[in-house]
């Protein structure tokens, strides 16, 4: 395919995993923190094409992943109710909640949609005035934009019967507790390509100085990812703990003025609770007070659910980067895409999803192979 075949290209992935070996003395663990790179980790072997000295850990890079069991039975809440319209992206229709996922409720009679932008949920409510329509906006920064243009869309033109269930999170407090947490062993960190393309780099420049950890903002092919890794290696064996942007071809340290600008006029930060982890302080977005009308938590009085997670899933551990998805027991038997215990097994972009897909929950799969 142009423009990516250069960046899978066979010979100079292995140059690079040989650069990556040769520039490796200590052992240590980076993460990734962008479920899209961790797909393509598992996809291309990259991992195993690493010296041993190297571990890779998943972080959490999957904003469906890290969207509370609250926020899930909060839809569930909403769209079961007479009227409304429920929007969603199609990652969180199998997405299971403390009774069933939003799948089973369109199956039930409740008007459960999948759209391919919150623009067309918005047209929808054009279309039926008669209609509650109510998008469901999760995500990290990469879609904070384009959500926060629907609401302001919606406001200028006088869209009543629109709203918003915000589950909105940022990537940078994330990973300060990770990296302050009494159990991390994470050393280094992969950043995430596209959440950059919108923010910039400047937010992780403090990150890396106040945590004494290095962070190169990676893209997401073999050739990206070997890069990025070998950049952070490089900079941990010089005892460096510097910003450094492996993905310049979309990543500028100014991030997108026009979409910054937007995300301050809709959203104001918020502490957010993360699916696995708990509270993060300032982690989150949440609509300012010009927009509560589109405000869907407070419009459908749900924002008092409590809920209990499963005691078998270790889907927090694996976020967090402590364990690996072929630890957990139920990984590949009661655990699968079919019938997931965790959104890390239902959504694209969850590390159990991209190792069952690898096919890593067969048995005798290696951890690591050669690059022939």
């Amino acid at each position: 395919m142009k423009f990516l075949d250069e960046y899978r290209e066979a010979d100079s992935v292995q140059r690079l995993a040989d650069s990556i070996a040769r520039t490796v003395k200590r052992p240590w663990t980076l993460m990734e923190v962008c479920g899209g790179q961790t797909h393509s980790i598992v996809r291309y072997g990259v991992d195993r094409l690493l010296p041993p000295q190297i571990e890779l850990v998943h972080g959490p890079g999957c904003p469906v992943c890290v969207t509370p069991l609250e926020t899930i039975d909060r839809a569930h809440a909403i769209a079961s109710q007479t009227g409304v319209l429920f929007c969603s992206f199609g990652d969180m229709l199998r997405v299971p909640g403390s009774h069933g996922d939003l799948l089973q409720l369109k199956s039930a009679g409740c008007d459960v949609r999948i759209v391919y932008s919150p623009l067309d949920a918005l047209q929808l409510a054009e279309a039926h005035p008669e209609r509650r329509v109510v998008f469901f906006a999760v995500g990290f920064e990469t879609t904070a934009p384009a959500n926060a243009m629907a609401v302001h869309v919606a406001r200028k033109r006088c869209i009543a019967n629109f709203s918003m269930l915000v589950s909105h999170v940022r990537v940078p407090p994330a990973i300060e507790a990770i990296f302050q947490s009494p159990d991390n062993r994470v050393q280094g960190l992969l950043g995430p390509g596209h959440v950059c393309t919108v923010m910039g780099t400047s937010e992780y420049e403090p990150l890396a100085r106040k945590c004494g950890v290095p962070i190169v903002i990676g893209g997401f092919e073999p050739l990206d990812l070997l890069e990025g890794i070998w950049m952070t290696v490089r900079q941990l064996e010089e005892g460096r703990a510097q910003v450094e942007n492996q993905y310049r071809r979309a990543v500028r340290p100014e991030g997108n003025p026009a979409s910054l600008r937007l995300l301050q006029e809709v959203f104001e930060t918020v502490d957010r609770k993360w699916r696995g982890i708990g509270t993060i302080p300032a982690s989150g977005f949440r609509l300012r007070e010009q927009y509560h009308a589109f405000d869907a938590e407070r419009i459908y009085g749900v924002g008092d659910l409590r809920t209990e997670e499963s005691t078998v899933c270790i889907s927090g551990e694996i976020l967090r980067g402590l364990k690996k998805p072929p630890q957990c027991p139920a990984f590949g038997k009661e655990c699968t895409p079919e019938t997931p215990l965790g959104a890390t097994m239902v959504s694209t972009e969850g590390a159990c999803a991209a190792y069952h897909a690898a096919g890593r929950h067969l048995p005798g799969t290696p951890e690591k192979r050669s690059a022939s």
